[in-house]
């Protein structure tokens, strides 16, 4: 999967940069007015365009002569220059070139970022003529908007992002190959320290202090002849105690490292115990679909009535992850961490396996033998087959019928026998049910008037049975049904309905 684009937001002050901000993430997040200088730090926000996703940082303006408190607003629009993969520079189209203009064009020519030249304010007037006192500035390619109507906006971004072919080039999996491990939890429970005794070298800053890791480090390595990439993340904490704008954006990258990643170990710090960011840690990676290695961390020093203590809730609120393994260890000491790598083997395999057809459709036969789906409006539920549909996670696509009915226990079991029979450790499995539709339910017989006229003759052309005529038989079975017009058929005394029973004794003797 490929990095989500950065792209920031520089120019001169009051040119649009905060409209077009609320323009591309399709919000109100940045504050517009009619007055320069309105921002100062930078903005962070998610966009999307086409199911691609971006993100957007709004600066504050550049003047070229910066002094005070403007000096460090251009401080922080510099590093969201450096930090972004495409940078647009906007100009206002109304005031035309400004000495400004220059100034912030040289520095982008120096910094070797690539950037594009985007005309604001181009409504009410010619574009071409707007764009024409800016062409002097050498940029390569220049865009002509109106972020206030979002003209021009979607069309920009068609340009500027990355195309599905080029997402696919640019596939991570070619920069990092091998098993990528990710390794994610809460702030300063040791994932730096983890990273480093396993890589056997201090590659990664540690330090006593949460929000050390700001960013997400891939390191390829290898060992044993297996090729490994570790992610280090940044620590994930409640939403509420979260206010720096870099650390939501330390998430962002967290969250897009467990998408990366195949396998994801969630460290645990043994002395605060098992707590909801946790769990809420854990949701996020069964959601994204990737195998799971628990690491209890900072285990030494602990005496046995607290160790006993911390296993007994592990057991007791983990017991949903009962397929994931658990391993007790010290980063520091490097005790237990080497046995981890087992657990990922496995892991990996597990999301990587290919199973054939009828092997699946073997278990799920066996299965509904052994326990039966439940009825439903009197009908039972039939599971025909099944075969595989994709992998990490592994997705099991079962067929039959009235399958929309199928209850949760009844998948669940499902879920726990095909993975005991597979044996699937640490990756969850994903089941879609597929019925099969009568293609021709709810539509209407439309004959044309020859094919009515010869259907007719084909059922006068059959051969008729001498003993029970027609007539005879549709009597009969109309009579014995109790179909004729009489309000008290029911009653024994009535000379009508005596009749008629008459009548049928009659005519099945005959």
């Amino acid at each position: 999967m490929i990095m989500t684009p950065v792209i920031a937001l520089v120019g001169r002050p009051n040119v649009g940069k905060s409209t077009l901000f609320n323009q591309m993430t399709r919000s109100r997040d940045a504050l517009v007015a009619d007055f320069p200088g309105l921002t100062r730090d930078r903005k962070y926000g998610e966009g999307n365009y086409e199911g691609q996703r971006f993100i957007v940082i709004d600066t504050g303006g550049l003047t070229g002569d910066e002094e005070g408190l403007d000096a460090e607003m251009a401080r922080q629009s510099l590093q969201a220059v450096e930090e972004a993969d495409i940078v647009l520079f906007m100009v206002d189209g109304r005031a035309g070139l400004m000495p400004g203009d220059e100034l912030i064009a040289d520095h982008l020519r120096r910094s070797g970022k690539r950037a594009h030249l985007v005309v604001n304010k181009t409504d009410g007037q010619d574009p071409d003529v707007a764009t024409s006192d800016f062409y002097r500035l050498g940029f390569d390619s220049t865009y002509q908007i109106a972020a206030s109507h979002n003209r021009g906006i979607r069309s920009m971004l068609e340009e500027l992002l990355p195309s599905e072919e080029e997402r696919e080039e640019a596939d991570r999996a070619d920069r990092y190959p091998g098993i990528r491990i990710g390794i994610v939890g809460r702030p300063n429970v040791g994932k730096s320290t983890l990273v480093n005794r396993m890589l056997g070298e201090d590659r990664v800053v540690v330090y006593d202090m949460p929000g050390t890791t700001r960013d997400s480090v891939y390191i390829p390595y290898e060992r044993q002849g297996q090729e490994y990439t570790l992610i280090d993340t940044a620590g994930v904490r409640r939403r509420k105690n979260v206010r720096e704008v870099v650390e939501k954006f330390s998430i962002i990258k967290t969250l897009q490292a467990i998408d990366d990643a195949h396998v994801v170990i969630l460290v645990i710090d043994a002395r605060e115990g098992l707590v909801d960011q946790d769990l809420h840690l854990i949701g996020f990676v069964l959601d994204a679909g990737r195998s799971l290695v628990i690491a209890v961390n900072k285990w030494d020093g602990m005496d046995a009535e607290d160790k006993a203590r911390v296993k007994e809730q592990v057991q007791r609120r983990l017991d949903f992850l009962d397929y994931a393994d658990k391993h007790y260890i010290s980063a520091l000491h490097g005790s237990g961490v080497g046995v981890m790598y087992d657990s990922v083997q496995k892991c990996y395999e597990s999301a990587m396996s290919k199973w054939q057809t009828n092997r699946l459709t073997a278990i799920l036969q066996d299965a509904t033998a052994q326990h039966q789906p439940p009825m439903v409006h009197g009908r039972r539920i039939k599971l025909r087959f099944a075969h595989q549909g994709g992998s990490n996670p592994p997705v099991i696509v079962v067929h039959g019928n009235q399958v929309d009915s199928l209850p949760g226990s009844y998948k669940r079991y499902l879920e726990n026998t095909f993975r005991k029979v597979l044996k699937v450790t640490g990756s969850p499995i994903r089941f879609e049910f597929k019925s099969g539709e009568n293609p021709f339910a709810g539509k209407v017989d439309r004959m044309t008037p020859r094919q009515k006229v010869k259907k007719d003759a084909d059922l006068k052309k059959r051969p008729q049975d001498p003993q029970n005529p027609p007539e005879k038989s549709e009597t009969l079975t109309s009579l014995k049904a109790g179909r004729w017009n009489h309000p008290d058929r029911a009653s024994s005394t009535c000379f009508a309905c005596t009749a008629v029973r008459a009548m049928v004794k009659t005519i099945s003797s005959t």
